[in-house]
């Protein structure tokens, strides 16, 4: 039993991170701390006015830890990491898990390539972003190629130049074809010195270039060319256009504010690149409360930055925020570099920073009924299911489903949501080993003992959290009272106490109801919660079929009647297509089995015999 009374007593007064769990064993807070044995110890004084959120997170904790570190610094990137992984309920949550393109150019290489990165590795190449669009990454690489005709190739040159024959891209002009050495290493990489220009923004040259070949082909009465080097203009003023010039030269920095209603929250960055404006995006998050403006974008960029690649030499925010020295010694060390956090007071800066903000509120205002709905159909929907069944806090559920065609091997599909949504890295797919035919509730048993027999094994090895090691706090089976009380009986013989609810379902194969405690539950049809069950359902469902199929086109699972000697594509599908199931070849006699078209004597006894031994 944890006392924390006498837990507290033996904290540390040296910095670390806590974890706060709840009588599940979830991890429901992470914080950091200067020293533990004083931040820890406030949460459980009562004459301390510690706010609505931390008075209710409070009355959920059953128990807490904590990790000791050699300093905050190391205290900070450690809640970052646990933050992330852990998602908990009372931490000011980044709803969004964007990750932004770069450009790169393998100037490391004798004939460099130009292509499209998701890291920043210190490999020597030059990369250029990070791009808010992937299709204007996409756009910016094509013209690239046909302006300059760099390769696309994963060649090794000049080692292998000569050993194949040229693609196709050499054929429709788009590449000069170093690897057969129609070009030299030196003019090779002019053209790339001139792409490196290109994508520092340097647009005039090509574009009186392009422009002055438009009018040479055009007099020439070459009007094919002239309208090719004329689209190619287009699309270097396209890009030209989209990385608008701000007044700060050279400057790289990220422009970060907020705008706040309720429980919702909407950060808006803008890119900085090089001086031009090459792009924004905005960010939801989940407040609990009591924040307030400054540990909102605290908590931001905690978030943001300890999951993107590229971190620039300054962050422009809205206001101050708690820790910003610690967090500028954390960004200087992930960057390698200087990093300062700055809130301009006048001037252009805090224009662009009154900008940024502008968007943020126009962003929740017009997003406002579409997060309400979201709401309604994820966490409001499981609060509806809580109501109806008398549970509480119910944040993960599992639901599993088997898929088999009559004679081929069954398979067995697990999905998970949390908090009303699909968390789809959880998701697990099983292939049944030891039941023989279509026998559902067998199959099911072994999935779930598997499952949960895993989940138990790998935590009493200490095994990190994962898919396995965190149990739901309902199961979602697939039909009435028989899969209900196959899971009871599979958690009753591992010792297991996990709820389990039916989808019970009408002769339509619809469901009308929920089975659960030996009581079916009526359910509404236009509610959220039963949107949410059918949702579930179909996802279980889907799942499951989908690997069933994948597993048939791989050849992997194959019909019984394969097993069985004589009996080949033919003789099968003629099986298959007289007979309705297994069970129907199993009871057929011999002059029944004689009777089908592609069958003989011989044969007949074969598959008589092969059920009969």
């Amino acid at each position: 039993m944890f006392d924390i009374q006498e837990e507290l007593k033996k904290l540390p007064a040296k910095p670390g991170v806590y974890l706060m769990h709840d009588e599940k064993d979830r991890i429901i807070y992470v914080g950091k701390a200067i020293s533990l044995k004083n931040r820890v110890r406030q949460y459980f004084q009562s004459s301390r006015n510690k706010g609505a959120k931390i008075e209710q997170m409070v009355t959920h904790i059953a128990r807490f830890e904590y990790i000791i570190t050699d300093s905050e610094l190391e205290a900070l990137v450690l809640e970052c990491n646990l933050i992330k992984e852990h998602r908990p309920k009372y931490n000011t949550m980044l709803m969004d898990d964007k990750t932004y393109p770069f450009i790169k150019v393998t100037v490391n290489e004798a004939f460099p390539r130009v292509m499209m990165a998701r890291q920043m590795y210190k490999d020597k190449a030059k990369y250029f972003g990070p791009y808010t669009s992937v299709g204007a990454v996409k756009d910016t690489i094509e013209l690239i190629r046909k302006l300059y005709k760099i390769r696309s190739c994963n060649r090794k040159l000049p080692r292998d130049i000569g050993l194949e024959r040229p693609c196709l891209n050499y054929h429709i002009q788009q590449c000069n074809a170093p690897c057969q050495g129609y070009i030299s290493q030196e003019e090779y990489n002019e053209a790339i010195s001139q792409v490196l220009h290109f994508l520092n923004g340097n647009y005039e040259p090509i574009m009186k270039e392009l422009e002055q070949k438009m009018i040479e082909a055009s007099e020439a009465m070459e009007f094919e060319r002239a309208i090719e080097y004329r689209d190619l203009l287009d699309s270097v003023k396209k890009v030209a256009q989209k990385q608008k010039i701000t007044n700060t030269a050279g400057e790289e920095r990220d422009i970060l504010a907020m705008a706040v209603e309720g429980e919702d929250a909407v950060v808006q960055v803008f890119f900085v690149r090089g001086g031009r404006l090459i792009g924004r995006d905005h960010f939801y998050l989940k407040l609990t409360g009591d924040e307030n403006g400054g540990e909102i974008l605290s908590s931001f960029i905690k978030q943001f930055y300890a999951g993107t690649p590229y971190i620039p030499s300054e962050l422009m925010l809205q206001e101050k925020i708690p820790d910003d020295m610690l967090l500028e010694e954390w960004l200087t060390q992930k960057r390698g570099r200087r990093v300062h956090l700055r809130v301009p007071k006048k001037g252009t800066k805090e224009k662009l920073v009154e900008l940024a903000q502008k968007n943020a509120q126009l962003v929740l205002s017009k997003d406002k009924e579409r997060l309400k709905r979201e709401e309604g159909r994820t966490i409001g929907a499981v609060k509806e299911l809580e109501k109806l069944l008398g549970m509480k806090d119910i944040v993960r559920m599992e639901a599993y489903d088997i898929s088999n065609i009559s004679g081929y091997a069954s398979v067995g599909s697990m999905v998970v949501y949390e908090r009303g949504k699909p968390k789809r890295n959880d998701y697990r797919k099983f292939k049944i080993k030891s039941v023989q035919g279509p026998d559902d509730y067998a199959s099911m048993e072994e999935v779930l003992t598997r499952r949960f027999e895993h989940g138990r094994r790998e935590m009493e090895e200490g095994s990190e959290r994962n898919s396995f090691t965190s149990f739901p706090d309902l199961l979602m089976m697939d039909g009435g009272r028989g899969q209900v009380n196959i899971a009871l009986d599979v958690l009753e013989k591992l010792h297991l106490n996990i709820p389990v609810c039916g989808m019970v379902k009408d002769d339509n194969h619809r469901t009308r109801g929920l089975y659960y405690n030996n009581t079916e539950i009526p359910i509404d049809k236009d509610s959220e919660a039963f949107k949410l069950i059918t949702r579930i359902q179909d996802e279980a469902h889907r799942f499951a079929i989908e690997y069933h199929r994948k597993l048939r086109s791989q050849g992997q699972v194959h019909s019984v009647l394969d097993d069985i000697p004589g009996i080949g594509p033919a003789r099968r599908k003629d099986l298959m297509r007289t007979f309705s199931s297994l069970d129907a070849i199993r009871q057929a006699e011999v002059d029944e089995l004689k009777k089908l078209p592609s069958m003989n004597e011989a044969a007949a006894e074969a598959v008589y015999k092969f059920f009969h031994p």
